[in-house]
């Protein structure tokens, strides 16, 4: 079975170890995994003009938006009749789960169902449908799947029925930290041999008119507002930045036991180690501009998972291309590290600029990124950082992405209402 590279004293050697063995993808532009990874890697950014709704009275013109999904492809023995009813969020969700499954290899017939869990994150679940109600689409409501409809939950649950997953199956509504406090909740469900396998999928579709006005009400800076070059709408730790577009979709990942894995004989892409999470109890929107609490997260993160933070290969960012969340970033790399120059720290990218910022998803989509870096032994770049900030002066894997020698990485997430969260990974070989 793979070991882990570059493992550090004090870790709790008794405890099983978790690998990620399958991921599952749909993105603007990525539906599967490895049009997610070559996206990523070769920086083709999927952020276009927005399509998904008019847009008028708002300075809102791009989006990363899913095109031409047919979950016919995906979910074979979907009945149409069951389908028609189904929500775009459902439909995603459960063709993400499906493809996670096959990507680790987890055949229907090769697990106790009862030993498998489904633990999700959704920011503001089915916006979709909650958009049609506010406009007074009295369809919204005609029929009693309307109640499944309008769950936050629905995806998940809609998901475990197809898929046969009998454990716990539950979703964290808790915005941008929501997939990193996921994994967290299975990974004390694997350690605690509720379960062999769980998965963990984030799903949001954020791009819909009321959401943007909810964004757009905390003013200038949040949403990017430019209208030409989609591609370089996105400008994370650079002079320039002025905000995020929205992406949707869902990702999934398969995180299983070490003894599940090797009886099956998987491949697994990273192993899990760690994951914490804190709420500052300060400001709801804005995180800590000194940096020195993340840094303590991480310090604490490195701990748990038997590291220290000069064990740190790569850190993959919240980098969402807004000014005070890009300035907390870099801050809190340089109170973890007082000691080194600019030029010594830790790479950290962010993969926004390429898929959006896809809210409850974007703590899967840096977790299925890092865990690909870590395969692949190679950093995805930041795209558009051409004119850096002078506070964030540090490598962010400006343009391109390049080899490197990865060992044990880690992933940032914030999110509204004073939370933070960080997740830790290590190479298999």
């Amino acid at each position: 079975m793979a070991d882990i590279k570059g493992g550090g004293g004090g870790a709790d050697t008794t405890a099983e170890p978790v690998y990620v063995t399958g991921i599952g993808t749909f993105l603007a532009g990525a539906s599967n995994v490895n049009e997610f990874w070559q996206n990523l890697y070769h920086g083709k950014s999927q952020i276009g003009r927005l399509s998904r709704y008019r847009a008028e009275g708002l300075p809102v013109h791009l989006a990363a938006e899913i095109k031409d999904f047919d979950h016919r492809k995906h979910l074979p023995d979907l009945e149409d009749k069951y389908a028609a009813k189904y929500t775009r969020d459902i439909l995603v969700t459960m063709s993400a789960v499906e493809q996670a499954r096959e990507d680790a290899g987890l055949r229907r017939d090769s697990v106790d169902p009862r030993r498998v869990a489904l633990i999700s994150s959704s920011s503001r679940g089915p916006t979709g449908w909650w958009e049609s109600a506010l406009q007074g689409d009295g369809e919204a409501f005609e029929d009693k799947t309307a109640l499944l409809r309008s769950l936050p939950g629905g995806p998940s649950s809609m998901a475990a029925i197809y898929s046969d997953i009998q454990g716990l199956v539950t979703t964290v509504g808790n915005a941008c930290v929501g997939v990193h406090q996921a994994i967290g909740l299975a990974m004390d469900h694997l350690r605690a041999g509720s379960a062999d396998i769980v998965l963990v999928s984030g799903h949001d579709f954020p791009i819909v008119r009321s959401v943007a006005r909810l964004y757009l009400s905390l003013g200038d800076g949040v949403l990017t507002s430019q209208q030409d070059d989609p591609a370089t709408a996105m400008k994370p730790y650079s002079r320039d930045r002025d905000g995020f577009a929205f992406g949707e979709g869902s990702v999934v990942l398969v995180l299983e036991r070490a003894s599940s894995a090797e009886r099956r004989g998987a491949r697994p892409y990273a192993q899990l180690l760690a994951g914490r999470s804190h709420n500052e109890a300060d400001h709801p929107t804005t995180m800590d501009l000194t940096g020195h609490k993340t840094a303590r997260l991480f310090r604490e993160l490195t701990a748990a998972s038997g590291h220290t933070p000069d064990d740190i290969d790569y850190v993959c960012g919240h980098g969402t291309a807004t000014g005070y969340n890009d300035l907390a970033e870099s801050r809190a790399l340089k109170a973890l590290y007082p000691e080194r120059a600019a030029a010594d720290l830790p790479p950290i990218s962010s993969n926004k600029p390429v898929y959006g910022h896809c809210m409850g998803v974007s703590g899967a989509v840096n977790v299925a990124a890092t865990s690909l870096m870590l395969h692949h032994q190679k950093l995805a770049p930041t795209l558009n950082y051409h004119d850096p900030d002078p506070e964030c002066d540090h490598d962010h894997v400006g343009l391109t992405g390049r080899e490197a020698e990865l060992n044990y990485a880690t992933s940032l997430s914030f999110a509204f209402g004073a939370h933070t969260s960080v997740v830790s990974l290590g190479a298999v070989s």
